[in-house]
């Protein structure tokens, strides 16, 4: 099945682009590949230390070529719902391992922050660059060049991408992304973000706000909106990373466990001992990444992605840009309603049809490169299906077929979706280049034209909103927020304020240069603008008053001021002493100093 002219065309750009540095990446896997990935690589010392605590059967093993090793990276913690099922992973995959004539080791541990517990926190500031440390620490883990093959074990916002600019680093080596899934429905998410907004008027107090977000919250499992965490799920699905029918399966349950297992087996399967070597580092192309971003944009994903998924190519040699992303926008329909851009839940997702059906209609329009490597083998056909377990507790998949899904309120056929593009777009204007999600975002309340009032960080919009002060239409200007500065903390307490004053009738906005991420949702937030202000980006030349055009139709971002004198006026500074210390800001200044801009990634690893 071949893709769209247009979504080939778009590819074909990306690979033209890419030429030099994809080529030279291609090159580095393949001298690792011809060095040998195997033990035999290692003097005896260095074996010895490798398998000292390993029982006798497996030192036996391990001694020579012929028995794969399954490394292990893990981002278990218990404070994290998310992470907290992995606790038991380990052993699982080691009996996995050894039922299939292998052995696995946990290779090392991986940060695993929850953004949740962080949010307008001091230590949120390090969790956009936990990202490259997660990378950074999942290379630690895998360079004693004991193993075969790669699992990660990993869900949520920063960790998933992390892993996966790790997995290219090591692009030798066969890999498969494992999951947890979502924990069990709670309360609506409507529900408990209208009493966020009451709490945010003084409505509810803060007995009530916490029993709201205990409901919400409540156990194991990826949070259920569909944030960037659920957004990294369905894209390792997209790329092929996931077994398939993976993502939204919830944990301690038969099924999966029963996936889990099977990823283990099939990891050996792909080890240049099995029949079907496939290491990640060839299979991840260029229509990988686009298969990324059409999902992105099919389902309404996070914001984040549009620096997460920019820099995981470019650990691959890909150079993905801003601009590919919304033109992939432009096309490609919007087939899901997953709270923030609707009311269902990622569980209502996976009954409606889930992952399957959504590739089936993908792959039916011609929006998915078929014809990709996947960790399962080749073609993303073998990815629309339903997942179910089978019979000894094995694994069984059903093609999905072409008829509604099971609730066209949450997913629907392409030639029906809920609007005719992603939602993701680019702006550029003279206060530089920014994003916008549009897809929660009514069409009356996408074209924004208001005086601006500036705020350094969050904390003085909240002051103001409390104090009467925000009752107007403006566009709010929260600057000094952008990775340079202090991280690039996500801004989710400016949510509510703002959608209160939404509902009270008031045209307003948002445009900063830090981030709201996949929960960002109906108030219009340009975001992510670059250069940011610490850069002398034009964000800081926006003054109270100045007349500020969003429009996010037509993609632009305006201070709507005579071009000689905006250009003319100094670029406002900040004291940014306050988030220099505390919470560990301190050891991340090396970051803060090196980090690239936030259309290139916002890496300090791959700039």
């Amino acid at each position: 099945m071949t893709a769209d002219p247009r979504i080939a065309e778009i590819t074909a750009r990306i690979v033209e682009r890419s030429k030099p540095t994809r080529e030279a990446y291609l090159d580095r896997v393949s001298q690792a590949i011809s060095k040998g990935v195997h033990r035999s690589v290692l003097s005896c010392g260095n074996l010895a230390h490798g398998f000292a605590v390993c029982s006798p059967a497996e030192k036996e093993a391990l001694s020579g070529d012929s028995v794969p090793n399954l490394g292990i990276i893990t981002a278990y913690n218990d404070m994290l719902s998310a992470h907290q099922p992995f606790e038991t992973f380990p052993q699982t995959i080691r009996e996995a391992a050894r039922e299939a004539g292998g052995v696995a080791q946990v290779a090392g541990g991986v940060p695993a922050m929850c953004d949740g517990v962080t949010q307008g926190q001091p230590g949120m500031e390090l969790s956009l660059f936990s990202r490259d440390l997660i990378a950074m620490a999942a290379a630690v883990g895998l360079s004693h060049n004991m193993f075969d093959a790669a699992v990660y074990l990993g869900v949520c916002d920063k960790i998933v991408p992390g892993l996966a600019m790790a997995a290219l680093t090591f692009g030798h080596l066969p890999t498969i992304f494992i999951p947890a899934g979502p924990m069990t429905t709670g309360q609506g998410n409507d529900e408990k973000s209208q009493i966020r907004q009451l709490y945010a008027e003084g409505k509810v107090g803060r007995k009530e706000l916490l029993e709201s977000e205990s409901k919400s919250y409540h156990g194991p499992g990826t949070c259920t909106f569909y944030g960037t965490a659920n957004s990294n799920q369905m894209l390792m699905e997209m790329m092929g990373l996931h077994m398939p029918g993976a993502s939204f399966i919830n944990p301690n349950t038969p099924l999966r466990e029963a996936l889990t297992k099977e990823a283990v087996k099939r990891a050996f399967a792909i080890t240049v001992n099995g029949n079907e070597f496939t290491p990640v580092g060839q299979m991840v192309d260029e229509r990988s990444i686009v298969n990324g971003v059409v999902g992105l944009h099919a389902t309404g994903g996070s914001t984040n992605h549009t620096m997460h998924l920019i820099a995981m190519a470019r650990a691959g040699g890909i150079q993905l840009t801003w601009q590919d992303i919304s033109d992939l926008s432009d096309i490609v329909p919007l087939l899901a309603r997953v709270y923030p851009n609707g009311l269902a839940d990622v569980n209502h997702f996976h009954a409606a049809g889930g992952m399957g059906y959504l590739i089936r209609q993908l792959l039916n329009a011609g929006f998915l490169h078929d014809d990709v490597r996947t960790v399962f083998g080749e073609g993303m056909e073998a990815y629309a299906i339903d997942v179910k377990l089978g019979e000894n507790g094995t694994v069984s998949r059903e093609p999905i077929g072409n008829g509604p899904s099971a609730d066209p309120k949450v997913l629907t056929t392409h030639d029906k979706p809920f609007q005719p593009n992603g939602g993701l777009k680019m702006l550029k204007g003279n206060i530089g280049k920014g994003v916008i999600k549009i897809s929660a975002v009514k069409p009356e309340r996408r074209v924004i034209e208001a005086p601006a009032i500036v705020f350094q960080d969050q904390q003085e919009l909240q002051t103001a909103f409390k104090a009467g002060e925000l009752n107007r239409d403006f566009i709010a200007v929260v600057r000094f927020q952008g990775p340079k500065s202090n991280g690039m903390p996500e801004l989710h307490r400016l949510t509510p304020p703002l959608g209160v004053l939404q509902d009270r009738g008031y045209k307003v906005a948002l445009v900063t240069d830090g981030r709201m991420s996949g929960a960002s949702g109906k108030v219009p937030a340009a975001i992510h603008v670059t250069p940011e202000a610490k850069d002398g980006g034009p964000i800081a030349k926006i003054r109270d008053g100045d007349m500020l055009r969003l429009d996010a139709e037509n993609g632009t971002l305006e201070a709507l001021v005579p071009a000689d004198e905006f250009d003319a006026r100094e670029v406002a500074t900040a004291d940014l002493s306050g988030n220099e210390f505390g919470m560990g800001r301190e050891l991340f200044a090396p970051f803060r100093h090196h980090v690239g801009t936030a259309d290139e990634g916002a890496s300090v690893v791959f700039g």
